[in-house]
């Protein structure tokens, strides 16, 4: 295939992953205008919010020019995914109790700390190969890690023998997410975006395997009870927050929503 050939196409994925990775950092929108109408954050936790914005700091910084060329795709991206992520933690300090609140701002200075010390070491420590390495393993890790969320989900599917919590259109987009990444960076021989979404990329494609053995038994009309004795509908199924222990059924909804179109 000729450089030219092989350049479109990367620009073609990369474009593609944009725009399902855009589907996904958005997806949490249900969570947080429940979190505003009711001013209050119930049982969800904030901590996949402050992770998720980690790993689009680390992604988009890793696409700079300066550290690793031909990649602004993953910049632009994951900037708008870290972002995007700030406002839900924002909204998340706002509305937590006082002692949730005190544990996400904690996080979320240590979060900011990490990432301030990878950009300074890269940027006066570091150069050329060496930069790029040390920031592409930064960003492999969590990436790694970010996309391992949807195991949780996947063992409840398995337990339950049901996919009434592991919602069909956020598994596909995580394929497609996961996929199209995968593409961009073996067109260009980019292992550190290369092997994480190759790895979402095979999550992805277990999940809707799962789906389509399990997707008879989705829901069987009335919903799924909550500890409240209130019904989990379908609308609530596409929530993407992660519930504290004692809401079981709600945090098998929201693991899955914790890989937030990681690249």
């Amino acid at each position: 295939m000729d450089p030219k050939t092989m350049h479109v196409l990367k620009v073609f994925f990369g474009v593609i992953g944009n725009g399902t990775a855009l589907f996904l950092f958005l997806a949490p929108t249900i969570t947080f205008k429940r979190i505003i109408r009711k001013r209050s954050t119930e049982q969800f936790s904030g901590i996949p919010y402050v992770m998720t914005m980690l790993n689009c700091l680390l992604s988009a910084w890793y696409g700079l020019p300066f550290v690793s060329p031909n990649n602004i795709l993953v910049s632009t991206i994951n900037g708008t995914g870290a972002a995007i992520e700030l406002i839900y933690v924002l909204i998340f300090i706002i509305f937590a109790p006082k002692r949730e609140r005190a544990k996400i701002l904690g996080l979320f200075t240590a979060v900011l700390a990490l990432f301030s010390a990878v950009a300074l070491v890269s940027l006066f420590a570091l150069h050329d190969k060496s930069r790029k390495l040390f920031c592409g393993l930064a960003a492999t890790v969590f990436s790694v890690i970010m996309y391992s969320s949807p195991f949780s989900i996947m063992s409840t599917v398995v337990r339950t023998k049901s996919v009434e919590f592991m919602p069909f259109f956020l598994s596909l987009f995580s394929f497609l997410c996961g996929t199209s990444w995968f593409i961009f960076g073996l067109l260009g021989h980019d292992p550190f975006v290369a092997i994480p979404n190759g790895f979402g990329s095979g999550l992805g494609a277990l999940q809707l395997l799962l789906y389509f053995i399990y997707r008879d038994n989705k829901g069987k009309g009335s919903g799924t009870k909550k500890p409240n004795g209130a019904v989990t509908t379908a609308d609530e199924s596409m929530e993407m927050g992660v519930a504290k222990p004692d809401q079981q059924p709600k945090q098998s909804i929201t693991n899955n929503g914790a890989q937030d179109g990681h690249v």
